[in-house]
């Protein structure tokens, strides 16, 4: 079994909700892993907009992979991707999984949607028929090495309505697999029914201005939930602090004003560990 999903599989096993949130580079992904987090969330949205270019389908599962190499090699925890919807049909999604393999990571999360995909809180979406995605979980299964772990997504409540969804819900985790997300739920109540009637393991992704409302963690514990991932707050604030220094930068030259609110050369050299390549570069110094 894979190292990662094996690590991955153990945290589930305790009786706890595991919170991930959203990155989308080495860095980011270091960050969360010394905040204490016991795993981490690589946002195929935010690794699109941290390219420049919109969560769309665009970015391909190459380029994918590539960051998630730099992700997995920058952390010592798990690491959840996004797959979208597996970059095309069941053949092409037993392909690419082996290169999600091979990056390093725990699991991914593959959903419905048919291409080209879209973020699932922005509108005009459409999805593959409940059968044809139920054929890729198990083309993804019996191509993934034994214990790697699939989350299996619908974002069919914004297609085809909350109960179309809660009935491919229960399909996806009949064809194995080993966790079920249902996008963007609009309401309190249907938080509460996907975590209360699917028996299985179960993802909330849940963040401020999305879709889905806010719930308190503990009673997402005590609807069953197992994971809750926030995708897109880090690169949110990110965005907002580097805009905020740009502005001083343009108008005063320097960012002299804003010194209380950077993170030191020290500190950010401490972040990244500079200090252990040095000593690593030391070591085989001829």
């Amino acid at each position: 079994m894979n190292s990662a999903s094996q690590k991955l599989r153990s945290l589930f096993k305790q009786d706890k909700l595991f919170f991930a949130p959203g990155i989308y580079d080495g860095l980011s992904a270091r960050l969360v892993e010394q905040a204490g987090f016991p795993l981490l969330y690589a946002s195929g949205g935010a690794i699109a907009r941290s390219a420049g270019i919109p969560d769309m389908g665009l970015i391909s599962w190459t380029q994918v992979t590539e960051r998630l190499t730099q992700i997995v090699d920058a952390v010592d925890i798990p690491v959840i991707a996004d797959f979208d919807n597996g970059y095309g049909n069941a053949l092409n999604a037993r392909y690419a999984i082996k290169y999600f393999e091979r990056s390093g990571v725990a699991a991914v999360h593959m959903e419905d949607q048919s291409l080209p995909k879209r973020c699932g809180h922005l509108s005009g979406k459409h999805i593959v028929s409940a059968d044809e995605f139920v054929q890729k979980i198990k083309a993804v299964k019996d191509a993934a090495d034994p214990g790697f772990y699939l989350i299996a997504r619908t974002d069919a409540i914004a297609v085809d309505g909350f109960e179309a969804a809660m009935e491919r819900a229960h399909q996806y985790a009949e064809a194995g697999a080993d966790m079920i997300f249902v996008e963007a739920p609009t309401t309190v109540e249907q938080i509460e029914k996907i975590g209360k009637e699917l028996p299985c393991a179960k993802l909330l992704n849940m963040f401020h201005s999305g879709r889905t409302p806010l719930v308190e963690l503990d009673k997402l514990k005590e609807w069953g939930y197992k994971l809750v991932i926030d995708p897109s707050d880090l690169q949110r604030a990110a965005i907002s602090a580097m805009q905020k220094v740009l502005d001083v930068l343009k108008k005063e030259g320097h960012s002299a004003s804003l010194s209380s609110e950077l993170t030191s050369f020290a500190d950010r050299e401490v972040i990244i560990g500079t200090k252990k390549y040095m000593d690593i570069s030391e070591k085989y110094k001829t």
